[in-house]
């Protein structure tokens, strides 16, 4: 197989059309937002078919509607060594549950002047919504930072019950 090949599709959703690409395995390798600080755009030649993304339709269908907490997608995602342990302790946050950028360093073994790159690796987070990066928050329990927009972010934590609905 061609892994240069990459599919993508785009799909509906309550926080805009979401666009999805995937690997030639099938691998989803980035879902991005519209108006998303650093996000994907369709390159020429890639090509459109929306085989590979039927599990993630259904998923995060299901996700929106409130009746998943944990997606279950092969994804392909490549950063750096360090951005990867970074996305991996993403992946370990529960649903309806939020983290701060210094316990995340903690948890890779970062020290706590580390915390910048923390946020830049979360910032590069290719996979939004199912590599859960709308679950960190700043120390002091504020919203920051996010790819997607705060307003986005407000409305992922509000849909997991981690913050109130206001």
């Amino acid at each position: 197989m061609d892994v240069t090949v990459t599919y993508w599709t785009r799909i509906a959703s309550p926080v805009g059309e979401l666009l999805l690409t995937a690997d030639a395995e099938g691998a989803l390798t980035s879902l991005s937002v519209p108006g998303q600080k650093g996000g994907r755009t369709v390159a020429p030649g890639r090509l459109a078919d929306t085989g590979p993304f039927r599990a993630a339709e259904e998923q995060l269908a299901a996700y929106f509607a409130g009746e998943l907490k944990d997606f279950d997608l092969e994804l392909s995602a490549h950063g750096t060594e360090f951005r990867e342990r970074v996305w991996g302790a993403l992946d370990g946050i529960p649903y309806g549950a939020t983290t701060t950028y210094g316990e995340i360093a903690a948890e890779i073994g970062a020290s706590r002047m580390a915390v910048r790159a923390v946020g830049g690796a979360i910032g590069a987070n290719p996979l939004l919504i199912v590599r859960p990066c709308h679950r960190v928050i700043g120390a002091d329990g504020s919203m920051t930072g996010y790819a997607g927009g705060l307003e986005r972010k407000v409305w992922l934590l509000t849909l997991e019950g981690a913050v109130a609905a206001g």
